[in-house]
C-alpha cells in the first residue's frame, strides 16, 4: 500500500509456508528499486534478520512492528517518520477488510495458487477504482 493515497501498489500470492510472506515482500520489494531511500512497513512478523537485513541491503528502511529482540535497531526508530509509519501502517487492514466483506476473499471460491492470485489481484484492482473515486471527490469537495 501506498502510504500518501492508501492505493494497492503490489499484491502476490503465494503457497502458505510460514517464510512466504516475508520471501514475496522482499521480491516486491527488489522490484520497485528507484535511486532514492525508500521506507517499508509492516507488523511484527517482519521483525527478522531475514527481512531486515536484504531490505538494509536494498537500500530501504524498514519501518516494522518491533518485537522484544528486535532486528530493527536505533537508527530507524528514533526518526518521526518511524513513529507515522507505525501510524499509517494500520490502514493495509482496511485494504484486507474491504477484500474479505466486498470483495468475497473470506470464503474465496477457487482453487490454486493461480486462480486465488487473480481473483486476489482483480479484487485489488477494483479496490483502487474505489478508492481512486473517493479521492477525487474529496479533492473536488476541498
Amino acid at each position: 500500500m501506498e502510504n500518501r493515497s492508501g492505493l494497492v501498489v503490489d499484491v502476490e500470492t503465494t503457497q502458505a509456508t510460514g517464510t512466504a510472506e516475508v520471501e514475496a515482500a522482499l521480491r516486491m520489494l527488489d522490484a520497485v528499486g528507484g535511486d532514492r531511500r525508500l521506507t517499508v512497513g509492516g507488523d511484527k512478523n517482519y521483525d527478522q534478520r531475514p527481512f531486515v537485513d536484504p531490505c538494509r541491503d536494498m537500500n530501504i528502511t524498514p519501518h516494522v512492528a518491533q518485537k522484544k529482540t528486535s532486528a530493527v535497531d536505533g537508527r530507524t526508530t528514533r526518526h518521526a517518520g518511524y513513529t507515522v509509519s507505525q501510524t499509517l501502517r494500520k490502514r493495509v487492514e482496511e485494504i484486507f477488510g474491504w477484500k474479505k466483506t466486498v470483495g468475497g476473499l473470506r470464503k474465496l471460491r477457487f482453487r490454486g495458487v493461480k486462480r486465488a492470485g487473480l481473483w486476489v489481484t482483480l479484487t485489488a484492482t477494483v479496490f483502487n477504482l474505489v478508492r481512486l473515486v473517493n479521492l477525487e471527490r474529496a479533492a473536488a469537495a476541498a
